[in-house]
């Protein structure tokens, strides 16, 4: 399947709640495997549908030893522990900044075929699941960092060689925490 462009930071689709998806149909299942293969592409732990311009409750996943992808997902935190620690994003290439999030979490949802789903996961498939989630809500997980953290981030993206244009410039060598630097 085709590799999808990744909207960068400042993209008004990213900032917007996907919607619902009703119909398991063959369009459902080429976004999912454009969001996989653009994903690995990109070097990605996971991807959200709104990330490729596609303004639907999907993403996808792989890290941990874990793959997959999940349909209209909902997540709760399995008990209180929490992680803090680097995360980045495919939407701010190149950029991170440590960012606490739930340790264990469990994601429902439904496969591309309607079947339901449940995925449990600790650490940064957990912080995947979270990430991704997200997305979906049109939240960027700089909006999770703290106000000092936050205001060196927004400084540093629009400082970025990526940020305001439309596509990225330039590919890199991967970074091991947030995919290929552009």
């Amino acid at each position: 399947m085709p590799i999808q462009p990744v909207r960068l930071f400042g993209d008004p689709v990213l900032r917007t709640r996907a919607t619902e998806v009703t119909d398991f149909d063959a369009e459902l299942r080429k976004l999912v495997s454009d969001l996989t293969d653009t994903m690995h592409d990109e070097g990605g732990a996971g991807l959200a549908a709104p990330q490729i311009g596609v303004g639907k409750r999907v993403f996808v996943y792989d890290c941990d030893g874990f793959s997959g992808h999940l349909v209209n997902p909902t997540w709760e935190a399995v008990g209180e522990d929490e992680q803090f620690g680097m995360e980045g994003c495919l939407s701010i290439p190149g950029l991170g900044w440590d960012c606490r999030r739930k340790l264990h979490v469990v994601a429902r949802g439904w496969d591309m075929h309607g079947e339901p789903q449940v995925v449990e996961g600790s650490e940064l498939l957990a912080r995947a699941i979270q990430h991704e989630t997200d997305h979906l809500d049109g939240v960027l997980f700089v909006d999770r960092l703290d106000a000092e953290t936050r205001k060196l981030a927004m400084r540093e993206i629009r400082e970025a060689a990526w940020f305001g244009e439309p596509e990225p410039v330039v590919k890199a060598s991967p970074h091991p925490m947030f995919g290929k630097a552009r």
